[in-house]
């Protein structure tokens, strides 16, 4: 074997690691060894997500290195930056005095922000939006302020806007342009999107230059020209960017005039054993600052470095993302640049709605186009640019292309370079089946996730259906069952089964019918035959833990609790000889109860004010909350009062999965909100809605809804959406996974959501706020009930012949002054038998 050839990669970003990636994969024989030399002290992170750290997505999250990328033959270097290359000598040195010698070098160094040349731009309280360290320092600024203003209306000065607003900012852009997002979209429709922003909360300054900004009363103030004046808490520059091309320059590598490290379109620089990709690099006279042009540079890199051929020439800059709640698209020749190019538009100011096809001046092919409001025809329309129109213009851009006619050579994921003909393959030739498994194959819908309807209607295309069944004694799933028994008023599992099923059910669709007929509010869950429906914690009331007993959780509503409440379950626990432990839901779990001990412990808890807190369920667990306005000094609502008011109304309301929900009164978030099904969190004008966040083995943080709001308008929305979300979630599925699935159907699933719970899109919001206002004035404590029912209460013991026995197999040993299950002691799922061997 030949000796191994040094490939250094300066650069750990995006695009450096992706390179690192591919050269891997194409050389199983480890040609190369490689090292990566990256500035910032972490692995590379998702810089396209960048804002989702503000508002809660941690830094593993965002991290992209996958496990095991880097090994003997491939070294990862951090914190240390390239200062100097050697070309004569073919080596780098380092910002730690090392000297590293190299076969090939690649420069993926990325660009730096543009920060204007404003007097006071460098002063305390001005930022740049570009890694974690900055966000860090802006996050840690905003506790202190109350109002920030971004630099640039661009794509990335609107995610930081969004993210000021998420820190409870008032937030404004000041763009030099007469629009935002001027490089992709026309004054149509940046005009839409001005209008949208500004619903959401967010002022616009267009047209505007910023002269100077000083230092005031402990803020800052901005002078625009022509005299105008706005005091701030913080100034965020993003106002574009320039490519990182200083190390290139110093060693005499050709550069273009307004910066970029020339390349080829093998992206070689002028000298051969050197080359650029990504934001650093400019190619065809041309600096990409998007993803997916960087990947493209990467893979060609890769290939040449292996031997290969590939070449790259143009990259698609088509883009879609939502900001700020709003949908944005852009793909082709957006700004008609073509000649003789000819534009059909199709707007409505009122829905906030603008859609722009670009075509030939014959109206034969299509060249781009425009999209804002609705974005749901971009995956498909981005795959015909260049190709004939399959209808008349005004009929795609009202209806949508279809994609049945979609070839081979249709670029389907522009962000990894994925074609139509690679997902078919990987559907009949892999066996995916599913988007989950062409994501993990192909890559495609990755990074922006645009791609992902378009997967989806190609799995379709293939033959590939989902099956609806809810297990093998239903035909549909649990949103068709749940409309079933909601429309027939069918009351119990055997009405149900024998005329919409068959057999006699199983473990997946008695428990799963047993959480509809709840939601419905059809009796007692232990009534009749729903109580053998019941899953085992349901069946008890408590929670079974691994020794046979139960635990007892008590409902604390946001978290208050009275010093006589406190001492009522103090007593509780020491008579019954309970273990007891704060939760992580700001409650207090008594555990190991013997199962014929439950109902005395439950009506020494009736008795002391309190009721069940439905750990045991799938049903709103906690609402948890912090102290807010009345006792923080940061606050600035009465979060705990909300908290409770909350936790009273939806009690008791079963669906499909646990529901947690957290509210906090500042941007501080103490209360961990973005963590939960339903996050609050308190602003200056009112409160933020997030939906569809979860903790657990997959958390997920949830996403901002709606902003500012009063206390009703809160309660109108929260209630839609859970009882939408019980109405129509699969089984098992948490809120999180519920939108993701509504993504994969609709395009995007908060989108959705927002038509259907804002707009009324499909005219159900008033019947979903009158069924919570009926599960909320129905309410009853099952604890309580099952105390006043003697057949319910027949329940509750180990042995049948001896309802007094306790279950002599369970025993305990004391640790720390407390109980807890005797080591060995059997996991179990109810009372054992004793086996005699003979």
């Amino acid at each position: 074997m030949s000796a191994q050839r040094q490939l250094v990669v300066v650069g750990n970003g995006m695009v450096g690691q992706r390179l690192v990636e591919a050269v891997r994969q194409r050389d199983p024989e480890r040609r190369w060894r490689i090292t990566v030399l990256g500035e910032e002290p972490r692995p590379a992170y998702d810089r396209v997500a960048l804002t989702s750290y503000l508002t809660g997505t941690t830094e593993e999250e965002l991290r992209l290195v996958p496990d095991g990328c880097y090994d003997a033959d491939c070294e990862l270097v951090l914190g240390e930056a390239v200062t100097r290359i050697d070309r004569e000598a073919r080596v780098v040195e380092t910002s730690a005095g090392r000297v590293i010698g190299y076969d090939a070098l690649v420069l993926a160094t990325g660009s730096r922000p543009f920060v204007p040349s404003v007097p006071g731009a460098d002063l305390d309280g001005c930022f740049v939006y570009r890694t974690i360290d900055d966000l860090d320092a802006i996050r840690e600024r905003a506790g202190a302020v109350s109002s920030g203003v971004v630099v640039g209306g661009g794509l990335l000065g609107l995610e930081a806007a969004n993210a000021l607003l998420s820190l409870g900012l008032e937030a404004s852009v000041v763009e030099f342009a007469p629009r935002l997002m001027p490089a992709q979209v026309d004054q149509g429709g940046g005009e839409v999107l001005r209008r949208k922003v500004e619903e959401l909360g967010l002022a616009a300054r267009l047209d505007t230059a910023t002269e100077r900004i000083s230092a005031v009363d402990g803020g800052l103030r901005m002078t625009f020209a022509g005299g105008s004046s706005l005091d701030t808490g913080l100034v965020v520059f993003s106002a574009g960017i320039r490519p990182r091309d200083e190390l290139a320059r110093a060693a005499g590598l050709a550069v273009g005039e307004r910066g970029g490290i020339v390349v080829d379109e093998a992206c070689r620089t002028s000298d051969p054993s050197i080359w650029a990709i990504g934001e650093c690099a400019l190619a065809g006279g041309r600096v990409y600052g998007l993803v997916a042009p960087g990947y493209e540079m990467a893979e060609v890199a890769a290939d040449r470095l292996l031997g290969g051929d590939a070449v790259f020439l143009e990259s698609d800059t088509s883009t879609k993302l939502k900001l700020l709640g709003v949908d944005v698209a852009s793909f082709g020749d957006a700004h008609a640049a073509t000649a003789d190019a000819l534009e059909v538009v199709y707007a409505d100011p009122v829905g906030g709605v603008y859609k722009k096809l670009v075509v030939t001046d014959d109206a034969s092919r299509l060249l781009g186009g425009v999209l804002v409001g609705d974005a749901s025809a971009y995956a498909a329309l981005r795959t015909m640019v260049g190709q004939p129109l399959t209808d008349t213009p005004e009929k795609l851009l009202l209806a949508g292309p279809s994609t049945s006619d979609l070839g081979d050579d249709a670029q389907v994921c522009s962000c990894q370079n994925v074609s139509a003909g690679a997902i078919r393959s990987a559907i009949h030739d892999e066996g995916c089946s599913d988007v989950a498994s062409i994501k993990a194959c192909t890559r495609a819908g990755t990074v922006c996730g645009s791609c992902v309807p378009l997967l989806k209607t190609l799995l379709t295309q293939s033959g590939v259906e989902a099956n609806p069944a809810l297990c093998e004694h239903f035909d549909v799933g649990r949103a068709e069952l749940f409309d079933i028994v909601r429309v027939t008023g069918l009351r119990t599992f055997s009405e149900i089964i024998a005329r919409h099923g068959r057999g006699r059910g199983c473990d997946i669709c008695k428990p799963a019918i047993a959480s509809i007929l709840a939601s419905l509010g059809h009796g007692h869950i232990l009534d009749g035959e729903q109580a053998a429906l019941q899953d085992t914690n349901d069946a008890f009331l408590a929670n079974i833990q691994r020794n046979g007993t139960y635990s007892v959780v008590p409902r604390v509503p946001g978290g208050e609790l009275t010093p006589e409440g406190l001492i009522a379950i103090g007593e509780v626990a020491r008579d019954f000889g309970l273990y007891s432990k704060i939760t992580g839901g700001q409650r207090i779990d008594l555990l190991g109860a013997r199962v014929e001990q439950l109902p005395a412990i439950w009506k020494r808890l009736v008795d002391a004010g309190f009721e069940s807190g439905h750990a045991y369920g799938k049903a709103l667990r906690t609402v948890k909350s912090c102290v807010g306005s009345t006792w923080c000094r940061y606050g600035v609502q009465d979060s705990t009062s909300l908290a409770i008011m909350l936790e009273l109304r939806y009690r008791g309301l079963r669906a499909p999965h646990k529901i947690k929900a957290g509210v906090s009164g500042c941007a501080r978030e103490c209360a961990e909100a973005r963590s939960k099904d339903v996050g609050i969190i308190a602003s200056e004008n009112g409160w933020n809605l997030y939906v569809g966040g979860n903790g657990g083995f997959r958390p997920r943080h949830a996403e901002l809804f709606a902003s500012d709001l009063s206390d009703p308008e809160l309660v109108r929305l929260v209630d839609r959406f859970l009882m939408f979300y019980v109405r129509t979630a699969d089984r098992l599925q948490r809120t999180a996974a519920w939108i993701e699935a509504l993504t994969e159907e609709h395009g995007d699933g908060l989108a959705y959501l927002h038509r259907v719970l804002v707009e009324d899109e499909l005219g159900v919001c008033a019947d979903l706020e009158a069924a919570m206002d009926r599960h909320a004035g129905s309410y009853t404590d099952e604890w309580a009930a099952v105390l006043e029912d003697e057949e319910k209460l027949s329940r509750f013991v180990s042995f049948v012949n001896a309802p007094d026995a306790p279950d002599p197999s369970i025993r305990f040993v004391t640790e720390r002054g407390q109980i807890r299950p005797a080591a060995g002691a059997p996991v179990v799922a109810g009372p054992t038998l004793e086996v005699v061997r003979r």
